[in-house]
């Protein structure tokens, strides 16, 4: 009950704010709206052909995925909300490195939508982790909110502390194909409370705010599929137009 007033009270706080300051949209920095509906628009989960495994749009006539071609995924597939560029790309550079943690709800609910789209299942979401010293710098786990709110959409488990990061790493961004396999081998493991045998034969969802290369998902469902999980599949709201 606290908890629920609270709720109220902070959401009351935060609409006096907002008639104050009135909120830029993250995506175009138009005044009254922390995402306004045409940037939404904008972000709608991909249509048309995709690739079954990547989620990558096809060309037409297309006899083959250009992405899946280099065989890089090591987990059983991926999708995206959309590609990462104009809109989405200043929304989740806003959201990932500029603190405003208010976009997870509408980026959240984006992946819950994504997820129906897609008609994608999992038996819980799993947001990749932060080593503790870099969510200690950025002061919040990016994925996590985005997992949070994305569950509560699709009344899906979040198991944050399932996996985690046992040692830092390097940014991804600036590094190349090899560098970024390299930078996270080994870095996650499963976490030492959980009992490997209560997952096994499941079905997870990696969520991410992006995915470039796929390095990092592969690192990170290494150790799910080593304790008997039997599928593991990402979910990120952006990806570049083409394999980096």
């Amino acid at each position: 009950m606290q908890k629920t007033v609270y709720q109220h009270l902070h959401a009351l706080l935060q609409q006096g704010l907002d008639l104050l300051f009135p909120p830029r949209c993250a995506g175009c920095r138009c005044l009254g709206h922390l995402l306004c509906p045409t940037c939404w628009h904008t972000m709608q989960p991909l249509t048309g052909p995709l690739c079954r495994r990547c989620g990558m749009p096809l060309a037409p006539r297309s006899e083959g995925c250009a992405v899946c071609q280099h065989d890089v995924f090591q987990f059983d597939g991926l999708r995206c909300v959309n590609l990462y560029r104009d809109a989405l790309r200043r929304t989740i550079h806003a959201f990932k490195y500029q603190g405003q943690t208010r976009l997870a709800e509408p980026l959240g609910l984006l992946l819950a939508e994504a997820f129906t789209r897609y008609n994608l299942h999992a038996h819980a979401l799993v947001p990749l982790p932060l080593h503790p010293e870099r969510q200690r710098q950025r002061g919040y786990n990016q994925a996590a909110l985005l997992a949070r709110v994305c569950a509560s959409h699709l009344k899906v488990p979040c198991l944050e502390n399932l996996v985690i990061r046992q040692h830092p790493t390097r940014a991804q961004a600036g590094l190349n194909a090899q560098e970024r396999v390299q930078n996270v081998a080994g870095a996650f493991a499963l976490a030492p409370h959980r009992p490997p045998h209560a997952l096994a034969g499941s079905t997870i969802l990696l969520i991410d705010d992006v995915c470039t290369t796929g390095a990092t998902l592969n690192a990170c469902a290494a150790p799910l599929y080593a304790c008997g999980i039997r599928e593991v599949w990402g979910l990120v709201l952006g990806r570049p137009d083409t394999l980096i």
